[in-house]
């Protein structure tokens, strides 16, 4: 990877160290693939032919796979940058927060913005919901590639640093009996969670309703694998045409709500929790702004409407799944809060969302504290670090706070 003659993107110096008010484990954030993920992981015949990063004729850095070229590195890797310079283009490697892509670096941001534990979604490579390998054309390499990313996020990402990384994995989605084995493969090593396209239909695979995707959520629930949806895994909201790009990625962004309660009304009204009642689904970036909504409103189709005649199960509602299957993830939701009886204080989970636009680093812990710090200290403990821990069954620091 030779550097082209192009203007660097500069970066802020490092923050300060945060002030550590609570333990905080962050149940959405990203990481940056670096160039070496599928180095020397993939059966000799096909090395070659596995994703690579190349330059662009602008000299920065993009994805390759199969002779064409995929997300351009830093789409969004916001932290550690000025706002004037985040725009909708690649960067170089170089030109990133060296915490969005080396794990040593990671870490080290960690604990610059208090973060105690992290789970990390892919970002450019993959697909939010790990769906790029399934289209590939040949497909013994897509399924050789995408047991290569999850190795490379277990030993590399993982390893190194096990109560800091909650291993996150993706699976094989053209096959469901072979993504099953592929669940129960990284759950054997000690993967606590899977990403799963939010809305697969939309992605030209078989939608939630068609009984496709049994053999994974059966493994999910079988093995504690949390599936994780996170808004826009299948594409973001559709938009009229003539909206321009500052605007459209202004209204997509706001539209955020809108796909996280499309998503999990599909889920919960495909009966899959109810088929599987042991299965955990966290709705990730969403917000939690819509979810007592969506309780009042199905609470309501059952009970007074008529229209919940196909609820598939006499022995619970809606509601009760909703509370029972599924966790909703916020940055802040100042406003909708209060709300969180409804919902369930036990149901809900922070995030910093680092590095995407949204982060609230190197501030996490002072956004915490602004908006959430008045409350019961139990509750505090639950959002910030006690429901993450319980769910993705993973280790906390011998010293909690508060």
């Amino acid at each position: 990877m030779t550097a082209s003659i192009r203007t660097p993107i500069p970066l802020l110096p490092d923050p300060e160290p945060c002030e550590l008010k609570y333990t905080f484990i962050s149940v959405d954030d990203h990481l940056v693939e670096p160039p070496e993920v599928f180095e020397g992981r993939l059966p000799r015949a096909l090395q070659e032919h596995a994703p690579k990063v190349v330059e662009d004729d602008s000299g920065a850095h993009i994805w390759e796979f199969e002779g064409r070229r995929y997300h351009p590195v830093g789409f969004d890797a916001a932290a550690g940058r000025k706002p004037e310079t985040v725009k909708v283009a690649p960067a170089r490697f170089e030109e990133l927060r060296p915490g969005t892509w080396r794990i040593e670096d990671r870490i080290r941001d960690m604990d610059l913005g208090g973060v105690w534990a992290s789970l990390n979604f892919p970002s450019q490579v993959t697909g939010f919901g790990g769906s790029l390998f399934a289209s590939a054309k040949d497909q013994k390499l897509g399924l050789e590639v995408t047991r290569a990313y999850n190795d490379w996020i277990y030993e590399g990402w993982h390893l190194p640093y096990p109560d800091r990384i909650i291993p996150l994995g993706i699976t094989w989605l053209q096959d469901p009996e072979l993504g099953a084995a592929e669940v129960r493969r990284n759950a054997a090593r000690g993967f606590k969670a899977l990403t799963l396209p939010d809305r697969p239909h939309l992605m030209g695979f078989p939608s939630v309703f068609s009984g496709f995707w049994d053999p994974i959520v059966e493994a999910c629930a079988e093995t504690g694998t949390v599936i994780n949806l996170h808004v826009g895994s299948s594409g973001h909201a559709v938009l009229a045409d003539d909206v321009d790009m500052p605007t459209r990625m202004a209204l997509s962004a706001t539209l955020f709500g809108q796909l996280a309660v499309g998503a999990c009304a599909e889920w919960l009204w495909s009966g899959l929790p109810v088929k599987f009642p042991e299965v955990k689904i966290s709705m990730a970036e969403g917000g939690i702004g819509w979810v007592a909504m969506l309780l009042d409103r199905v609470d309501n189709i059952m009970h007074r409407s008529g229209y919940g005649r196909a609820w598939p199960d006499s022995n619970t509602t809606p509601p009760e799944v909703l509370k029972r299957n599924f966790w909703f993830c916020t940055i802040d939701d100042p406003s909708t809060i209060s709300t969180r009886y409804t919902i369930g204080v036990e149901n809900i989970m922070l995030e910093s969302d680092y590095p995407h636009g949204d982060t609230t680093w190197p501030n996490t812990q002072d956004v915490i504290d602004r908006f959430y710090g008045e409350l019961p200290v139990d509750e505090i403990r639950a959002m910030t670090h006690g429901n993450a821990a319980a769910l993705y069954r993973h280790p906390l620091p011998d010293r909690i706070i508060p």
